[in-house]
């Protein structure tokens, strides 16, 4: 029973109305590649793509920063989707038979993605009057004729019924059934057997009353709708899997289940047509797979493309993913690393040209989109500016670097460009060029560094709403890896068939389990940077215009002190490659510190002013000298009986029980203790029942007692893990004399503050010091309940962060303040505590876990700006909890301020992969392939803001039913829509809500550094300290937690009605 206390003071309505101006939470968009994709879409017109996915999502593309986003009530398949040509609607096939106009309108000025009509196939027989047709039990196929104004709808059962568009209702009395077709085909070819499912429809380009029906048989019907006749059959007698129309009518090609394609003339007067006139296998003569789709698109040079998925051979080749492009004599086999989810081409639809002449071919994949330019010799791969595959090997760190220089942002660009076969340049052929984007160019560029499993860090423009690829540093090129790669695809000959050509990035296996990235660090005004792995390897980078050739000095670190008893289980150490090395412009490496034992780095930072970087693991921590390349310090954080350190990430069995048993020790010692507590506290709870109802609930307000917090255990696993890293220039030795420090601290709530003897000539030049760094330890201090140490701050005397390096010393922001004291923040999983400096005396604190039930997982300092004063900042601590909420608090006075759920509790994946941004917005993996991106200040956010000129039909009218009462509603992922740019309906922006588009904030003068590292924040999905067994006891929770939430999200999906864009 919970016990209460009374507080007489109430809410500032000031600081009340303060925080509305400064905090405000909002889910804006999503960046990366969508989470398992199903069907494609592309309008002609409006040169704009839809993607559909397994979990019912509805993602519309245009241009760069062009994007609308919707969700479909049900958590269905989306297995097609079919553009209204110029409209700016979509038609949606779910595969629960239920079919979904989408359209994007305008409404109070702004245009919005809504999901207009619904229909859903009657599986009762006989509805279509008294004709006693077969039920629409499955729908196989789609096709919009009539200029979108009526769909026709393939079944199973081969009957074609007809819908009307605008209305989604079915058109009584034009049913097709297979039994009207089997009338105008030969008697012998009937013979008893059924047509089977209806496997596709096509429509004619200059006469819509004409439809091409392909039946699974085989058998191929040109079927006039008006005169109700079949005009030319075709007799197939191979499955059939997909037909297409040619566009002049005269050629029907169709490709079948046994890797063949054929071509038949449909100018002919014989009909029915018993033999094509081309049939070829092209992989041929051995068994060969489908060809599930194909095209055939012609050209004024008489070299058609034909163009089509699979058929490969299937003894050999039968698990390849591939795509075939035939012109002429030239056959390309594009081979991929997923699945071939659907492709289209990008050509002429106006129906007076003669020829299709196509420009490029799309190709999407399970894991990426593939686009080719069919107008330049070689069929090159053309750049995406968007939907690049964040996953193309598996993310396992990420960090963001705000207000990068622009001298480096060009940099970085221009090493990209160099290291791409394709540069920039290459974007002006992007097909998908619909819409507009009216957002303002940012006024300032943000980085975000993702590191992946193969060793690589891959560098992106987080600047707006769409996320392009700058960069990428591979790391593998320095060691000897145990599998080195060699790509026999890309070596292909002229005597190789079938010519296969490597295309795409997404590459998921990696080389070496131990390249893998676990941290990363950059300095922003030195373009130095750091990677940290999985097999204790610390890299050092600095970024070089020019390619260059030179060895890497390697040094290793003993963090074990020969401390005796300890014997290292794990993983080898990476072996790096002797003399000097190509590297090409970028970042080039410029020192190897090697961890020993070679366990996984948890925790890094750098602070290129003093030229030093410090680094952490299970084991300890160390700091090293780069300019001189030789170690300063090594302190191990083992415990005695942290055997569980030296298994490595692979023997984590045993301690899993020992985990389990020690949690269920600490449950039932609490369970004992709260009963002998009881009686005693029984009189106090009657009495504190009494005050409560004698005080009215205008005159006080009611906070719960504090949870009673149990100590963790000194022996705990894995107690010796370094958390976090942290260089700081404060009073450490006493309050007269200021200088370097560095903090550490670890999983068992150990906190160690070392000042450093830093020679002044590190600051003035490049020359390595003759005198070496010293680090002498200070401090140490050692929380109550030994809760693992999340991040370290040091506040200056105004209560402010401490700038980032080079920012106070090159006048990019304010100095800080060295009269009056400084104070220490101390965050852990638990609570929140600000020590003086330099005594270590306790000054505030806020109890987390205490107050809230909850234990803290990301935490970060954030400037936020107000709305409503341009010059108005203030600097927040915001902090991500294992329950998936998001609070902030004030600093340093450690006051609640807000907070939002953003992240539900049973994603721990994305509570673990959570970066904050220092302007107060934040990225979290909602899939191995998506950022969402959100933000928690009212002023800074970044968000779509675009048109999209649609063209209605004269006799078009509004057929939407839905409320609009909720702007913001639930996308794929449990996330709200986003606000798109309102429009007038010329398609112009509306100028009232243009006024009214929130600017981006200037610089602040303080610029707050990130409490994990000097890239303003960063995550490990994997390393030893992100993932414990607190995290699966959050998932897991109890039944009836887990049911109510369940009937929670589906009562929010029901309500989901409409996706606004502003």
């Amino acid at each position: 029973m919970m016990k209460f206390r009374f507080r007489r003071q109430g809410a500032d309505p000031q600081r009340e109305k303060l925080k509305q101006e400064l905090f405000a939470f909002h889910k804006t968009v999503e960046h990366g590649f969508p989470n398992q994709p199903s069907a494609l879409a592309f309008d002609p017109e409006l040169r704009i793509m839809a993607i559909g996915t397994r979990s019912g999502a509805v993602k519309i593309y245009g241009a760069p920063g062009v994007e609308f986003t919707g969700l479909h009530r049900d958590a269905a398949t989306v297995t097609q989707m079919h553009f209204l040509p110029g409209q700016g609607r979509v038609l949606t096939l779910l595969d629960d038979d239920s079919l979904h106009l989408w359209e994007i309108v305008h409404h109070d000025g702004c245009a919005h993605l809504e999901e207009a009509l619904h229909f859903q196939a009657p599986s009762r027989p006989g509805f279509d009057g008294a004709s006693g047709l077969p039920s629409l039990a499955h729908i196989t196929v789609v096709l919009l004729v009539a200029m979108g104004d009526m769909a026709a709808l393939g079944t199973e059962g081969g009957s074609i019924f007809f819908l009307d568009v605008p209305t989604l209702t079915l058109l009584e009395g034009q049913t097709l059934g297979p039994d009207e077709v089997l009338r105008s085909v030969p008697d012998d070819y009937r013979c008893g057997k059924a047509l089977g499912p209806v496997e596709s429809l096509q429509g004619h380009l200059r006469d819509p009353t004409k439809i091409l029906i392909g039946y699974s048989r085989g058998l191929l019907v040109i079927w006039n709708q008006a005169a109700r006749c079949a005009e030319h059959i075709f007799l197939g007698n191979q499955q059939l899997e997909s037909v297409c129309w040619e566009r002049s009518g005269h050629t029907v090609v169709s490709s079948h289940s046994d890797g063949s394609y054929a071509i038949w003339a449909a100018d002919t007067s014989d009909s029915p047509t018993v033999q094509p006139t081309v049939a070829t296998t092209p992989y041929g003569p051995f068994p060969c797979k489908a060809i599930n789709k194909v095209l055939w698109r012609s050209c004024a040079s008489g070299e058609h493309f034909v163009i089509f998925s699979g058929g490969m051979p299937r003894a050999s080749y039968g698990d390849r993913h591939c795509v075939s492009v035939l012109q002429a004599e030239t056959l390309v086999t594009l081979d991929f690393t997923s699945r071939v989810i659907d492709f289209f081409t990008v050509h002429s639809m106006r129906p007076e040209d003669e020829f299709d002449e196509p420009q490029a071919l799309a190709v999407l994949l399970e894991e990426e989109l593939v686009v080719l330019d069919l107008q330049t010799p070689g069929w090159p791969a053309v750049p995406a500016p968007y939907l690049a595959p964040l996953h193309s090997s598996a993310i396992t760190c990420s960090a963001h670097v705000a207000n990068v220089p622009a001298k480096l942002w060009a940099r970085i660009v221009s090493a990209g460009e160099q290291q791409s076969p394709q540069p920039a340049s290459g974007a002006s052929s992007w097909p998908i060029t619909g819409g507009r984007n009216l957002a303002q160019e940012p006024s300032q560029r943000g980085l975000l560094l993702t590191g992946h499993e193969d060793g690589t860090v891959r560098f992106w423009d987080a600047s707006g709403v769409a996320l392009r690829p700058l960069y990428k540093l591979s790391t593998a090129g320095l060691f000897q890896t145990d599998c080195e790669h060699v790509d026999s695809l890309a070596q292909a000959t002229e005597d190789d068939w079938p010519p296969f050509r490597k295309v795409g990035c997404f590459d998921p296996y990696s080389d070496d389990p131990r390249l893998g990235v676990q941290k990363v660090a950059l300095c922003k005004y030195t373009a130095q940077m750091v990677v940290a792995g999985t097999a204790g390897q610390v890299l050092v980078l600095e970024l070089s215009d020019t390619p260059a050739e030179q060895a890497v000095g390697v040094a290793s670190l003993d963090l074990l002190q020969d401390r005796e008893g300890f014997t290292w289980k794990g993983h080898e150490r990476l072996s790096p490659r002797l003399g000097p090395l190509p590297w090409p412009a970028g970042f080039q490496p410029r020192a190897l510190i090697q961890c020993l034992p070679p366990a996984a780095v948890t925790a890094v930072t750098l602070h290129a002013e003093w030229g030093l970087v410090a680094f952490g693991t299970s084991h300890g921590f160390g700091l090293f000298d780069y300019l001189r390349r030789s170690p300063v310090l090594a302190r191990c954080t083992l415990h005695p009986s942290d055997s569980l350190a030296m298994e490595g990430p692979l023997s984590r069995v045993k301690s899993l029980k020992k985990s389990l048993r020690q949690s269920f020790r600490r449950i039932r010692k609490s369970r004992a203790s709260g009963k002998k507590r009881m009686v005693a506290g029984s009189k106090l709870q009657e009495a504190n029942a009494q005050l409560a109802e004698q005080a009215g609930p205008q005159d006080v307000e009611v906070t719960p007692v504090q949870r009673r917090i149990e100590p963790r255990s000194a022996d705990d696993s894995l107690s010796g893990v370094v958390r976090c890293l942290y260089f700081a220039d404060t009073f450490l030795r006493d309050a007269a004399h200021h200088g370097p420090t560095m903090w550490a601290g670890t999983n068992s709530g150990s906190v160690f503050a070392y000042a450093l003897e830093v020679p002044a000539a590190v600051a003035g030049g490049e020359k390595r010091p003759e005198r070496a760094v010293e680090a002498v330890l200070g401090k140490e201090v050692q929380l109550m309940h030994r809760a693992p140490v999340v991040a370290i701050a040091v506040l200056d005397g105004r209560g402010r962060p401490l700038p980032e390096p080079y920012e106070a010393s090159r006048d990019l922001a304010q100095a800080p303040d060295m009269q009056g004291g400084h104070a220490v923040l101390i965050a852990s999983e638990e609570q929140f505590k600000v020590f003086t400096l330099p005594k270590v005396s306790a000054k505030t604190k806020f109890k987390l876990t205490a107050h809230e039930g909850c234990r803290v997982r990301k935490v970060a300092l954030a400037t936020f700006a107000s709305v409503a004063c341009e010059d108005y900042t203030e600097t927040c601590l915001a902090c991500l909890t294992n329950l998936g909420d998001v609070h902030v608090f004030s600093v340093p006075g450690l006051r609640p301020q807000v907070h939002y759920a953003c992240i539900r509790k049973e994603d721990i994946s994305g509570i673990a992969s959570c970066v904050f941004t220092r302007h107060g917005q934040g990225f979290y993996l909602i899939s191995p392939s998506e950022f969402e991106r959100f933000s928690l200040s009212a002023r800074n956010i970044t968000e779509p803001l675009c048109s999209l000129d649609v063209r209605w039909p004269c006799d078009a009218t509004r057929v939407s039913h839905r409320s609009r009462e909720s702007p913001k509603l639930s996308q794929a992922n449990g996330t709200p829509g986003i606000i798109l740019a309102p429009q007038s309906r010329d398609g112009s922006p509306d100028p009232i809500c243009k006024e009214a588009d929130t600017l981006e904030p200037p610089e602040a003068m303080l610029s707050p550094m990130s409490i994990d590292s000097a890239t303003s924040a960063d995550t490990t999905l994997d390393t030893t300290g992100d993932m414990t067994v607190e995290d699966v006891k959050d998932f897991l929770g109890s039944s009836e937690e887990s049911e109510k939430n369940l009937r929670n999200l589906s009562e929010e999906e029901a309500r989901a009605c409409a996706i606004l864009i502003k």
